[in-house]
């Protein structure tokens, strides 16, 4: 399969990106891929560092000519999100990306591409090992764990990089140029609960919702896309209200940044209440499924009768659980009030899960305010707090302020469009771009950020547009070539 996807154009590009996909490179497990990287370095004789937290910054001269521009920064990073389909087979810490052309785009086959951001660090590497690409003096800076917590970009010390411009290949659309963007926080909201024995006269359901489409917890965060986590806790919110459910367990979603597609919870109702519970059940899922009916059409809602389990949850904490959930929000919290459709302070209920006596829920908060950002933090905190929950702020990153100023941002403005004819989308997006962190320890830095277009990033939907590839790389080589003399 992924030897058809060396021949697109630019070959150079998807060379480089089938090789980087054949490497595993997971989050937090990224010596693979930091080793795959170094050895890129070396063998083009180029100057390839590793810092201490494991970022990879490979430097190039400038190109004949162009010795006296100003150094820059390409910055990308190595780590993939993990997801896949509940019927494809595939281990993400052994196996390589397997890929398809569909039409116009590259997508994966029941997984995640790699995309966001492996297209980003394909075109880095195609600069680097070029003879015959105008540029000025290259520092490429690969980041690690970029899509679990940021920790690559806050662990870059001051002194690696001397770029006075920074390129960030991270985002998902082709006509727009970054200069801003979200910033986030993980709230983690956990409480213990007394395992009960299961009450006789009981019969045992599971509930799986699936086949939502997921997506970026940032970017697809304002779409209204189904939360598997929260219609789970909807119908289960029912069944306790009306006919004593008891929750045994709960595996809901999966990644911080993603929109939960999943979730799976195990049960048990009274006996005498098994058809009305069967019958209300089923119109709730039918009303889901029609308030749904325009954006996921493939929503699958499961009731299945099982084996009665040994222990279910204390009906003090199940209450308090099931109607925190309830309260906390989950999607826009409000929009910006200065840039027009950006969302400004958003939460994503990403992972539900009730086990052997603990539950936990983890939650992602984006904000392009910091006060804002610390305002739902704790909104969200407060919900579960009432409820008995011990909670954790933890991850904090800063986002990226916008600088219409910008001297990188102007030059890029103009050659969009004198290169295509139309005026490219400047705009901040709700995304956790890396910028904001690297801007704390390199603030005279001028940043910009821009990418080829990306469909369904951290979904196993997640597609690459090949013609978009060529358009953003063209544009990429149109920017080297104009990057401002020093001084």
């Amino acid at each position: 399969m992924n030897s058809e996807i060396r021949n697109l154009e630019p070959k150079v590009i998807w060379k480089n990106f089938s090789d980087l996909n054949a490497v595993p490179r997971p989050s937090k497990k990224e010596e693979r891929v930091i080793a795959f990287m170094v050895d890129f370095g070396k063998k083009l004789h180029l100057e390839t560092v590793v810092d201490s937290v494991g970022n990879v910054i490979i430097k190039k001269p400038a190109s004949n000519g162009m010795e006296n521009r100003k150094t820059v920064v390409m910055q990308s990073h190595l780590d993939m999100v993990h997801q896949k389909n509940s019927d494809t087979v595939f281990d993400f810490d052994f196996e390589g990306i397997k890929m398809l052309i569909e039409g116009d785009w590259v997508t994966a086959n029941g997984t995640t591409l790699g995309a966001d951001n492996g297209l980003g660090v394909a075109a880095i590497m195609s600069v680097l090992e070029s003879t015959t690409i105008e540029h000025p003096a290259i520092e490429a800076l690969f980041t690690i764990d970029e899509e679990t917590g940021m920790t690559g970009a806050m662990g870059l010390k001051a002194g690696f990089l001397d770029g006075e411009i920074l390129l960030n290949l991270d985002t998902e659309e082709d006509d727009e140029i970054g200069m801003g963007c979200a910033g986030g926080i993980d709230v983690t909201a956990t409480r213990n609960y007394t395992e009960e024995t299961t009450p006789n006269n009981t019969t045992a359901y599971s509930i799986k919702v699936s086949g939502l489409n997921g997506g970026h917890s940032g970017m697809d965060i304002h779409k209204g896309l189904g939360n598997a986590n929260k219609i789970m806790n909807r119908v289960l919110f029912n069944g306790f209200e009306h006919f004593g459910l008891r929750i045994s367990e709960i595996n809901g979603g999966s990644l911080r940044n993603a929109i939960p597609r999943e979730s799976i919870a195990h049960f048990v109702i009274d006996t005498v209440s098994k058809e009305p519970f069967l019958f209300e059940t089923n119109e709730i899922i039918n009303n889901i499924k029609n308030e749904f009916s325009s954006l996921e059409q493939n929503l699958s809602i499961e009731v299945t009768a099982i084996k009665a389990p040994e222990k279910v949850m204390d009906l003090g904490v199940q209450e308090g659980f099931i109607k925190s959930v309830y309260t906390a929000l989950n999607g826009v919290y409000r929009m910006s009030p200065d840039i027009t459709d950006l969302v400004e302070t958003s939460n994503n209920i990403a992972r539900v899960i009730v086990k052997d006596g603990a539950i936990k829920v983890g939650c992602l908060t984006r904000s392009s305010s910091e006060t804002g950002k610390y305002d739902l933090a704790n909104a969200i905190r407060s919900a579960f707090e009432l409820s008995g929950f011990e909670i954790e702020l933890s991850g904090s990153y800063p986002g990226w302020q916008p600088n219409i100023n910008s001297d990188i941002l102007k030059i890029m403005d103009k050659l969009y469009e004198k290169i295509h004819g139309e005026k490219a989308k400047v705009a901040a997006c709700h995304a956790g771009l890396e910028c904001g962190i690297l801007g704390q320890n390199y603030p005279e830095m001028d940043m910009i950020s821009f990418g080829p277009t990306i469909l369904g990033a951290h979904s196993p939907d997640e597609r690459a547009s090949i013609s978009s590839t060529q358009k953003f790389w063209n544009f990429l080589l149109e920017t080297l070539k104009s990057i401002p003399l020093k001084g």
